[in-house]
């Protein structure tokens, strides 16, 4: 691909990026961000901030001062979407946002590490993939 991908990469692919340095999560968000747009929106990054922050779970993997390192570290490198258009796609509902994120930013691909809970794969000419099937697209 050319241009810089857009992409949505869903809250639960960006947590596991960030607690671990070694695994797929990590090197997805590290190629979005050096190669690629990262698409955000209000609700998506506060979804992630709510996690990282408030889940206890968490601190036992990364200190409050590397969770908001990571934090600023998507805040900057993403470019924030306002969302143009209201959809019910997903069997968890809050998965939606990610959807609505995607069309509304004109998306290339969206990377989730719970693919089950989204409609199938594309959704509106957009591919919904796993981390490591999107590496295997951009990489190859």
């Amino acid at each position: 691909m050319t241009t810089r991908p857009r992409c949505v990469i869903d809250t639960n692919v960006l947590i596991s990026g960030a607690i671990s340095d070694k695994g797929k999560p990590n090197r997805v968000v590290s190629y979005v961000l050096r190669h690629g747009t990262l698409l955000a929106s209000t609700e998506t990054f506060e979804e992630l901030r709510t996690r990282l922050r408030g889940k206890q779970r968490f601190r036992k993997y990364l200190t409050l001062q590397e969770i908001d390192a990571h934090l600023n570290l998507i805040y900057t490198g993403s470019h924030f979407i306002n969302i143009t258009e209201t959809i019910t796609a997903c069997s968890d509902p809050d998965d939606d946002k990610f959807l609505e994120l995607a069309v509304s930013g004109d998306a290339d691909y969206l990377i989730t590490g719970n693919i089950k809970d989204f409609p199938p794969s594309p959704f509106r000419d957009i591919p919904i993939l796993r981390p490591a099937e999107f590496l295997e697209m951009v990489l190859s």
